[in-house]
């Protein structure tokens, strides 16, 4: 299984933001942002949401980047492993797959002929840390701005948006209004 193939892991568990009044209780009329509302908020955003990883992945394949975003989610599901030896299968995975000098789908990072082979033998989940954070601030200060203003995202901002105002979403929520304000 390549990293291409690979599921896309649940990245962050959702964060729900919440508005509270003047006493501390929720307010009834805030609603949670979802969807690419919530992608425009934040590159952290963006990849806590699978759809958005999708998305983000179609984008960054036109321009010929993906590896950046799968280099990515390869150093979160590492940080989870548990074990040495499979620590050292991953790492070894991740090394020939984005940092070696024959990668297939190496990444374009600042130092990456200091991390060697040898590293590989002591496997500890934030070794490629520096790296990744180089990754993601080359996202988010370059590709994800980008992605912001991509077909592929206003489209589906805007087919969320004929979603939210259908006639069924409408019926719906009137129910719901209904039914909480009794």
């Amino acid at each position: 299984l390549s990293w291409n193939e690979a599921p896309l892991p649940a990245v962050f568990p959702p964060v729900r933001l919440e508005i509270n009044d003047s006493e501390g209780h929720p307010s009834s009329s805030h609603q949670t942002l979802k969807g690419t509302s919530k992608w425009a908020v934040s590159l952290e955003n963006l990849l806590e949401d699978p759809e958005g990883v999708k998305r983000f992945r179609e984008f960054l394949k036109k321009e010929f980047s993906e590896e950046n975003v799968l280099f990515w989610l390869a150093c979160e599901e590492f940080k989870k492993t548990q074990g040495k030896k499979q620590m050292q299968e991953k790492a070894k995975e991740i090394y020939m797959t984005f940092l070696s000098s024959k990668a297939s789908s190496q990444v374009n990072v600042e130092g990456q002929s200091r991390l060697n082979e040898t590293i590989l033998e002591t496997p500890h989940p934030l070794m490629f840390q520096k790296l990744q954070d180089q990754i993601f601030n080359l996202m988010k200060y370059d590709s994800y701005s980008r992605f912001l203003k991509s077909d592929i995202f206003l489209n589906h901002k805007k087919s969320e948006e004929q979603e939210e105002n259908s006639p069924e979403a409408q019926t719906a929520a009137k129910r719901a209004s209904r039914i909480y304000n009794t």
